[in-house]
């Protein structure tokens, strides 16, 4: 698998009969998003999706809380991502203009916004499995993911509003499509916590279990349900579910019968049926693996 040996500072990843789990590892900060985070995460997701053996993708977290969100170091170290650059960024002593800036920090938010985007864009599934406190960035995140699962200690809380900012990295454009649209501006407006219980009436999550070990348990006991599955069928129905959710009944039927002229082939449905008259379980080819460069 691509990337199988480089080592990250925030993440552990396993792969194991075609299930990845990849694991914030920072418990000692509440697996906050510092600034190696951003570039960190989407190399992992790509990697995982681009090498075709990934079937399924668990995130999950280690110690008390799923993640605080974002680093307090990603908006005060003079180089941090937020510093506006330097001279030598600009080839020139001269202070850049206000507009030269403004423009960057726009590409800055779209390239923060994909380490995210990346998760809806990997061809397996990911599923999010949520301890304790999931904050600001972590609610862009999880937002992102196919679905979700939580602890019964778990809370949701989109932080941005409560530290007088405008949350921009995919909560306030995903969260509308999985809760309830009125619930959405509440927990935009307020910054409140929303509760284990309450996630699971609005559909934010699928399963609350009673702690992190059942949780883990349950998740990859769903993970390898789908990891079994042609993952060429897989990955058509989520590229049809994500397309749907973004167009019209006619434009999504119209997308999947284009998509199935070019993909579907029976070979996956005669192994599915020679496996049920032999007794045995079906054997799916990988996916081959994606090139992003020539």
């Amino acid at each position: 698998m691509a990337g199988s040996s480089q080592k990250y500072t925030c993440f552990e990843i396993a792969l194991e009969e075609g299930v990845a789990h990849l694991q914030l590892s920072r418990p000692e900060a509440r697996n906050s998003m510092i600034p190696e985070f951003w570039s960190e995460l989407p190399t992992a997701v790509n990697d995982l999706s681009d090498s075709g053996v990934a079937r399924a993708l668990v995130i999950s977290s280690t110690g008390r809380h799923f993640t605080a969100g974002m680093d307090l170091s990603v908006f005060t170290q003079p180089d941090s991502l937020f510093s506006g650059g330097s001279d030598a960024d600009t080839g020139t002593a001269e202070v850049p203009e206000f507009g030269r800036i403004r423009a960057e920090t726009r590409n800055l938010a779209l390239t923060l916004q994909e380490s995210f985007s990346c998760l809806e864009k990997a061809r397996m599934p990911v599923l999010a499995a949520v301890q304790g406190g999931c904050v600001g960035g972590g609610v862009d995140m999880v937002s992102a993911a196919d679905m979700r699962y939580c602890t019964a200690d778990a809370f949701f809380c989109i932080q941005e509003i409560n530290i007088g900012l405008t949350a921009d990295l995919g909560t306030l454009q995903r969260l509308p499509r999985i809760i309830p649209d009125g619930l959405a501006r509440e927990l935009a407006y307020t910054g409140r916590r929303l509760t284990a219980d309450e996630a699971k009436t609005a559909g934010l999550v699928n399963q609350v279990y009673s702690d992190q070990d059942a949780m883990i348990e349950g998740v990859f006991e769903i993970a390898r349900e789908i990891a079994a599955r042609s993952p060429l069928a897989i990955w058509g129905s989520k590229e049809m579910l994500n397309y749907t959710r973004d167009h019209s009944v006619d434009d999504g039927l119209n997308y999947v019968a284009t998509w199935q002229s070019g993909m579907f082939h029976p070979d996956d449905m005669a192994e599915v049926f020679a496996a049920r008259a032999e007794g045995r379980d079906p054997v799916f080819q990988n996916l081959l693996p994606t090139r992003r460069k020539l």
